[in-house]
């Protein structure tokens, strides 16, 4: 496969039982096949888009002391602020070439506790770089709940399977900033290939070039999304807990040319993961005598724990 598969999820949506299968059966083989396919008919809207591209360039833009009063190394990264270089992907000597933000979930103090999270960074400077984090958050998490509603019925598993393990998951919303780059970065680039840690992902900003996926060839190919469409690719939890049925597959993001490289790029990730508890042990229905379980028994938040060690990001 030399092109990443595009699907509307208001076929998932309407009451057209034909089309509600169509969509299920086109986007379970793209993530079969490659493990990216391109989405629209999200829950994001112009306006919101927008106003976020808006505030994020504001917030990076601001001087460094500024943003680096938000940065919390004993949060491992997962919430707040993350400087430039400090992030590498597994197996990397080098940093990658970008700076990102996370927003976490959106809950009470109480539940903050009961599940273990770090709880979101207010950015005094911004007010209304919180609000509308906390709102693309919400739509880009609506929207994956129905994603991996259809993938469940790929599975010939219960449409709800995964919704009692998303809510109130530990996902994060993650804006990078690519910053131009005036020197010879070596070896370094955006980000180094890997595969992500979690169920599934959604990025914004994949509209120009930059972002490839490693095919079955071992071939790289460009993974372009039209303005009004989410990149959506699977993470390694999910590819874990179906045997492989779902491929994770390795994606990277190349530097461009000299031209391009002194320029800014933004691209805005949303990471999907469940609770620390549930279980990421292979589904029964994906074993088989030529498929063997191909993995040990593990929780979301041991595995997330142990890639956290890998990238750098959490001591051990």
């Amino acid at each position: 496969m030399n092109k990443i598969p595009s699907v509307n999820l208001d076929q998932f949506m309407s009451k057209d039982e034909l089309q509600k299968s169509k969509f299920v059966s086109e986007i379970g083989k793209a993530f079969q096949e490659i493990g990216f396919c391109a989405v629209k008919g999200h829950f994001l809207n112009d306006g919101l888009v927008k106003r976020l591209y808006a505030q994020i360039k504001l917030f990076f833009d601001l001087p460094i002391d500024i943003k680096r009063k938000y940065e919390r190394p004993e949060y491992s990264g997962q919430r707040g602020y993350v400087s430039f270089g400090k992030e590498s992907a597994k197996g990397s000597k080098h940093g990658d070439l970008k700076e990102y933000w996370h927003y976490g979930q959106y809950l009470t103090k109480k539940e903050i506790i009961k599940y273990n999270y770090f709880p979101n960074i207010t950015v005094n400077e911004l007010p209304e770089f919180n609000n509308v984090g906390k709102e693309a958050y919400k739509a880009l998490e609506k929207t994956a709940k129905y994603v991996l509603r259809a993938l469940a019925l790929y599975l010939e598993i219960d449409e709800n399977y995964f919704d009692n393990y998303i809510k109130n998951g530990n996902s994060i919303l993650r804006p990078i900033h690519y910053p131009p780059i005036n020197k010879d970065p070596k070896d370094a680039v955006r980000a180094a290939a890997h595969g992500d840690i979690n169920l599934i992902t959604l990025l914004m900003g994949a509209h120009g070039k930059g972002l490839q996926v490693q095919n079955a060839d071992g071939d790289w190919i460009d993974a372009i999304a039209n303005e009004d469409e989410l990149m959506i690719n699977i993470g390694d939890m999910l590819s874990r807990l179906t045997n492989n049925v779902f491929k994770s597959t390795v994606h990277r993001v190349i530097n461009p040319d000299k031209s391009l490289l002194k320029k800014s790029r933004y691209s805005i990730p949303f990471f999907m993961h469940p609770v620390s508890e549930m279980k990421l042990n292979v589904l029964d229905s994906c074993i088989c005598d030529e498929f063997p379980k191909a993995y040990e028994d593990i929780t979301a938040g041991e595995f997330l724990e142990e890639r956290l060690i890998e990238l750098g990001l959490l001591k051990k």
